[in-house]
């Protein structure tokens, strides 16, 4: 039986800002880019959220909502020094550790002798920690798997944790609403919801072969985690799939010529992060990414080892054709030859190109 932490900070890069100018604390704050640039919120306070603001809102909306937000431009060297220090926190207690972004890491502390093996006392200790030497706060979830740690650090945020103890996780994730599991969304909940399945309890009742049928190779995964089971391993060491960029255009591009005239623009720089890259992994699909004006999205894909202007500019015709209007955003990308089964693994998780 594993024994995973996971630790989320909270509102991380308003954490920070707060630690460094104790000024704002009390008021509502938001980390994002700027309104008149069509700026997105990264995160935002507590205080901010209890007015409306919270991630990936638009700016413009986000002040519309909350007239008073103090908005910051995010400082990434100073958030990647905060999620440093906490990472070599987390080192001192097992090797397994798999951070997921600068401010969430799963930790398998399974086996580790600390506080007579009790992963409660070591999160407790471990966000003890994280609010001494780092001054900002951090909630955790322990639980026998991943996904289970995963929602039990929600569950008491922001500043605590929560457990799930082996003999529980049954009839709590009986009663877990489905939009809790992960990877599904609002659109995935709502369709669940249309066919009477609310918790996963209501999911239990769907054979494997029907939800394969409605989802797809998805439908694995729901048929397992719907019972609380996950054997994904904490890697310290996670593939990257996939590598994108995007961006989103204080005017709105007006047509498809218009598009095309800022594809060489957004080649260019994921050229130059490709580079950047420690190891050069095999490229298996390009993808193109397009937001409308009225913020709608589509993304077309296809089969690719070396996309260059030619291929990414057939999937910006494809992708643009779909609804033919103005647009606020383009994003290329591609996604990288799956490597899994060289290595064994099962189950890992697949992010989003463009998150």
């Amino acid at each position: 039986m594993r024994k995973i932490i996971h630790c989320d900070c909270d509102c991380f890069y308003a954490a920070v800002e707060m630690r460094d100018d104790p000024s704002l604390r009390g008021k509502p704050l938001a980390v994002g880019g700027r309104a008149e640039a069509r700026g997105v919120i990264a995160t935002s306070n507590y205080e901010a959220r209890a007015l409306g603001v919270h991630s990936a809102m638009s700016t413009v909306r986000a002040l519309r909502q909350c007239p008073q937000l103090i908005l910051l431009p995010p400082d990434f060297r100073r958030y990647r020094d905060a999620s440093q220090q906490i990472l070599a926190i987390y080192r001192d207690y097992t090797p397994l550790v798999e951070p997921l972004s600068l401010d969430e890491a799963y930790l398998d502390v399974t086996g580790v002798d600390r506080h007579q093996g009790s992963a409660t006392l070591m999160a407790e200790e471990i966000r003890a920690r994280i609010r001494t030497e780092v001054r900002i706060t951090a909630s955790a979830g322990i639980a026998p798997n991943k996904f289970l740690a995963k929602v039990a650090s929600d569950w008491n945020k922001p500043d605590g944790q929560f457990v799930i103890h082996p003999r529980d996780v049954d009839a709590f994730v009986a009663a877990l609403p489905v939009g809790k599991i992960f990877g599904v969304g609002k659109v995935t909940a709502a369709r669940l919801q249309k066919r009477g399945v609310h918790t996963c309890g209501d999911l239990r009742a769907w054979e494997l072969a029907r939800l394969t049928g409605e989802f797809g190779r998805f439908g694995a995964t729901l048929h397992q985690l719907c019972r609380g089971i996950d054997e994904r391993p904490v890697r310290p060491n996670r593939i990257r799939k996939s590598l994108s960029v995007e961006t989103t255009y204080a005017h709105d591009l007006p047509d498809l010529a218009a598009c095309h005239t800022e594809l060489p623009a957004l080649i260019a720089e994921f050229h130059r992060r490709f580079a950047k890259l420690p190891a050069q992994r095999p490229i298996h699909n390009a993808v193109v990414k397009v937001k409308f004006a009225d913020f709608t999205q589509t993304t077309a894909e296809c089969l690719s080892s070396a996309p260059d202007e030619a291929v990414w500019g057939a999937l910006l015709d494809e992708a643009w054709a779909r609804k033919g209007r103005a647009v606020r955003l383009l994003g290329v990308g591609v996604r990288f030859a799956d490597v899994a089964a060289d290595r064994g693994d099962e189950g890992e998780e697949q992010l989003d190109l463009f998150g």
